[in-house]
């Protein structure tokens, strides 16, 4: 089993959520499978730029920018292959502002890169890749349901994006409420982290 996990969380390891589930969660699921290889992504120790023109540039093969379309596919081609080589994806990401970090939409934007992970054929778009997905995501509130579900544009927007890609198979394993006190920020951990149990189980 080849594990991608892909970290986007702002805070450190201490004081994020995310990073402590995902963390606890790629254990799990490496010592299930003594023979896993694991390839970790830090978008916030090594963020990436965001996406310009220069990308479409790059894969389309019009070098209108020289060295940096160069450096802009040499980099999108060696997150794509990534992708492409992994079983299993863990994505660890809190909720800003209603929707993913701005460095994890950059890392979605190197990777969904038609030819590569999708198609667009006569039928409409069709995915490239497959394997499965855990997102490991926290937020303040509490957006899976209630009156606030409408503003959850986190867990909505990566299952459709990737399942755009073909990945179908994708988990979401949420923290929800942190901000509404200590008895409701354990209670979510404790809530996730028995959810992790049961999938890498």
């Amino acid at each position: 089993m080849n594990i991608l996990h892909i970290d986007a969380s702002a805070s450190d390891s201490a004081t994020s959520h995310t990073r402590r589930l995902s963390s606890e969660l790629v254990a799990r699921l490496a010592a299930a499978n003594p023979d896993a290889t694991i390839v970790y992504r830090d978008l916030v120790a090594n963020p990436l730029p965001h996406v310009d023109m220069t990308i479409r540039d790059a894969w389309t093969g019009e070098d209108f920018n020289g060295t940096k379309s160069a450096e802009t596919k040499s980099r999108s081609k060696a997150l794509v292959e990534e992708l492409k080589a992994a079983d299993v994806v863990v994505i660890g990401s809190p909720m800003y502002n209603f929707t993913v970090p701005s460095t994890l939409k950059a890392w979605v934007d190197h990777v969904a890169i038609a030819g590569q992970t999708f198609s667009y054929t006569a039928e409409g778009p069709h995915g490239l890749l497959g394997g499965k997905v855990y997102l490991v995501l926290s937020s303040g509130g509490i957006y899976s349901r209630g009156p606030f579900a409408a503003y959850d544009h986190l867990s909505t927007y990566l299952t459709a994006i990737l399942n755009f890609l073909g990945i179908q198979d994708v988990e979401v394993i949420q923290a929800e409420g942190i901000a509404y006190g200590p008895e409701q920020d354990q209670a979510a951990m404790a809530s996730a982290a028995k959810r992790i149990q049961a999938v890498a189980a």
